[in-house]
């Protein structure tokens, strides 16, 4: 069983699907500093308010040299 990440924590190696197909790696952002956001269950107003405040906050995050993965 994995070990449960915790905030700050470094995540492991994983490779997923991606929207529009393909998929993305953590390999992907190597020398990147990457925010990884989760939430308790798709297609909810929780993950879609989730996922709309990190888009809106998109520049600042590209500003500071991070990517975000949700």
């Amino acid at each position: 069983m994995a070990k449960p990440l915790t905030e700050g924590s470094k995540a492991p190696a994983f490779s997923l699907a991606a929207d529009g197909g393909g998929k993305v790696s953590l390999k992907d952002f190597a020398g990147q500093t990457l925010v990884l956001y989760f939430y308790p269950k798709d297609d909810t107003s929780g993950c879609t308010k989730e996922a709309i405040d990190f888009t809106a906050a998109q520049a600042q995050f590209k500003k500071a040299g991070a990517a975000v993965l949700g």
